[in-house]
């Protein structure tokens, strides 16, 4: 059994079927990517197995098995308990998720007192901690600042220092680099590897570009129209795959002097 073990699922939206057939597993400390085109069902998939299916959304087949516990099974008070400690989540645009009217420190406190019981000083000094780790200069401005203060690459650090306070075994990732431009999306490419090296996480990026998928994977799922069109290691994909969608997908990917670039 693989640390998380996604097996045949089919997930639908008030009962229109939106991912079909669906498998994946994950050892720990791989990375994995899904990609696609917009619908193609990629973000659907992580979002059940972070248990936060929005608007009716429900899996109505197979089974998401992490560690031996079923995550379909689990209360609302289990994955009050579970989420960030053992899965955290980063969104495309960080920032974007937080109340514009509060301070990042203010989002980031809240965070912290949802999974421990520390005064809100304790849960300052903490947050600080992980703005730094994630080589963010003067986390104490940082925390006092707005979220629509900071750049985008700011915004996604700050994204990834929450997901990862609790060093959680595996980090969702829904299309972390899309906002930013192409330099800060490598660095911030480059530090979700770190995660690996650093902690032993496993990750799962959800991504439109085939380019940092392979960058940066072990693995690769390619998605269209909500199944599973094509996968298979990073050579594979990039060398050896006869399919069609990912070949599309492979030239939409932006070259410079005839090398491809993350």
């Amino acid at each position: 059994m693989s640390m998380l073990d996604v097996d045949h699922i089919n997930i639908a939206y008030k009962n229109k079927p939106t991912v079909t057939d669906f498998s994946m597993h994950i050892e720990k400390g791989q990375i994995y990517s899904i990609v696609g085109e917009s619908g193609s069902g990629k973000t659907t998939v992580i979002r059940a197995i972070f248990g936060m299916l929005p608007g009716g959304g429900k899996v109505t087949g197979g089974s998401i098995v992490f560690e031996g516990e079923s995550l379909l099974t689990f209360s609302r008070e289990r994955w009050r308990l579970f989420r960030g400690k053992d899965i955290s989540m980063i969104f495309q645009d960080s920032g974007a998720m937080m109340n514009p009217t509060k301070r990042v420190g203010s989002a980031f406190i809240e965070y912290i007192r949802t999974h421990e019981a520390v005064s809100k000083e304790e849960a300052f000094r903490k947050g600080v901690m992980m703005l730094e780790r994630m080589r963010l200069p003067s986390g104490e401005n940082i925390m006092r600042s707005y979220p629509f203060q900071l750049s985008g690459g700011m915004r996604q650090r700050v994204g990834i220092a929450m997901g990862m306070t609790y060093e959680p075994k595996l980090l969702l990732a829904d299309e972390p680099t899309s906002a930013l431009d192409v330099t800060t999306q490598a660095q911030i490419v480059r530090q979700m590897m770190e995660l690996r090296e650093n902690y032993g996480t496993s990750l799962i990026v959800v991504t439109h570009n085939l380019g940092v998928a392979a960058y940066m994977s072990d693995h690769i799922i390619v998605m269209k129209d909500g199944k599973i069109e094509d996968e298979g290691d990073r050579d594979y994909i990039l060398y050896h795959s006869g399919n069609a969608y990912t070949h599309k997908l492979l030239e939409a990917v932006p070259s410079i002097g005839g090398r491809r670039f993350v």
